[in-house]
């Protein structure tokens, strides 16, 4: 199922979420990139221009995204992009309006947030963060490279010194981060391949997220899926989908603008939302005031 929504459609969607919502007796909420980009963290245009004009012009790639994937020659040079990149997107930033009016909407109900975002916003907004499950990792942390231990560490006050002791895009190379135990050059805890640690509170938060599963089987439940694409669709898409076909009294909110679908097996128990989140997310939170 897949369709745009006129005012009128858009209107009666956001009444039967926000009903479905106030009568449920746990929200899901499966966050993914959509959610970011609708609150204004692009990779590209404006924000990419004003911390990246340099970078650019010397190496070619004209967004942040793409940089992340750049071969630097140097590690002193990739530093340099990486405690830019971090400090843009972790620690430049406030809690985001939107991610407050998320919490608002959610305030007083019993949820769980799964995300693949690594922005750290969920927890700037002031999330409970026993509910929080956020699997692809956080620009907050480091890792060792080659991991020799489960352990993550947090960055700030390297990045902090990496961003302000820069000059011509490298930083000093004595500032290149490294394990404290095995001595080999840290890199982010961001999910890129098999070298991504799993640290204790990754394992603590996937158990606290399986308990409320179990806790709330078969119960009325809605699964709220806001911005998730299909980059990793089996950690927030599949799940949700296979959960409300084997529970009958399971609500699928799908709300993306562009990618609103649900797959005609729980066609019947799907509201597909496609338009802006960030208009969403508003008139949900006042509509379920005015319930």
């Amino acid at each position: 199922m897949n369709r745009a929504n006129n005012k009128e459609t858009y209107e009666r969607d956001i009444a039967r979420v926000a009903t479905a919502i106030d009568t449920a007796d746990a929200v899901f909420v499966g966050a993914g990139a959509g959610l970011s980009t609708a609150a204004g963290f692009t990779y590209s245009g404006e924000r990419f221009e004003r911390a990246f004009a340099d970078f650019r012009e010397s190496y070619g790639f004209t967004d942040m995204y793409s940089g992340g994937f750049y071969s630097f020659v140097t590690a002193e040079e990739h530093w340099a992009f990486w405690s830019r990149y971090i400090m843009v997107n972790r620690y430049d930033l406030g809690a985001n309006p939107l991610y407050v009016q998320l919490r608002k909407l959610l305030e007083g109900r019993d949820y769980f947030v799964l995300t693949t975002n690594v922005d750290h916003q969920f927890q700037l907004a002031d999330f409970d963060r026993r509910r929080l499950f956020y699997t692809q990792g956080d620009y907050g942390l480091f890792q060792c490279s080659h991991p020799c231990c489960a352990e993550t560490f947090d960055n700030e006050a390297a990045v902090r010194a990496m961003v302000e002791q820069q000059r011509d895009m490298r930083i000093p190379s004595e500032l290149i981060p490294r394990c404290p135990h095995c001595g080999r050059e840290m890199s982010m805890n961001l999910r890129s391949d098999n070298t991504f640690v799993q640290d204790e509170g990754w394992y603590a938060a996937q158990a606290r997220y399986a308990e409320f599963c179990r806790r709330h089987k078969g119960m009325r439940t809605v699964f709220l899926e806001l911005g998730v694409g299909y980059n990793t669709p089996v950690i927030i898409k599949y799940p949700f989908w296979q959960e409300t076909l084997a529970n009958p009294q399971a609500t699928y909110v799908c709300a993306n603008l562009g990618e609103a679908v649900a797959p005609r097996e729980i066609e019947g128990r799907s509201i597909c939302i496609n338009a802006d989140l960030a208009r969403v997310i508003e008139d949900l939170l006042q509509s379920l005031k005015s319930q």
